[in-house]
């Protein structure tokens, strides 16, 4: 089993920055990546980024050029920098982790509110 404690979420004004911080522990020996999706109100989980082990990295076009995502391998952990927060950015933001045992496994944060305030 794989644990994932999530951190960072808040209230911010529009244009203003937030940091999310995931930290994996238990069975993570075949960690492959590890990412961040997020659901509004009403709406499907939808993925913001993802990070691979090796450092590749994928965006929702939505968030490329304002959100950067990080990975501390030796940590296990992953970092969600989120500037110019937009009001659309609102939503329970999940810490993704994708672990590779002959098969993907993939687990999930409890996810940690994003209120963007216009």
């Amino acid at each position: 089993q794989v644990q994932l404690v999530e951190s960072g979420g808040g209230l911010v004004q529009a244009g203003g920055s937030l940091r999310l911080s995931c930290t994996a522990s238990g069975r993570v020996f075949s960690l492959i990546a590890m990412g961040w999706y997020r659901q509004a109100p009403g709406k499907q989980r939808e993925l913001v980024a993802t990070i691979t082990t090796g450092k590749s990295t994928n965006y929702a076009d939505s968030v490329k050029g304002r959100f950067t995502i990080s990975m501390d391998n030796a940590k296990n952990t992953v970092y969600l920098q989120m500037n110019s927060l937009k009001p659309e950015d609102t939503a329970v933001y999940y810490c993704n982790a994708a672990i590779r045992n002959i098969q993907r496994y993939d687990y999930w944060g409890q996810g940690t509110q994003v209120t963007v305030s216009s």
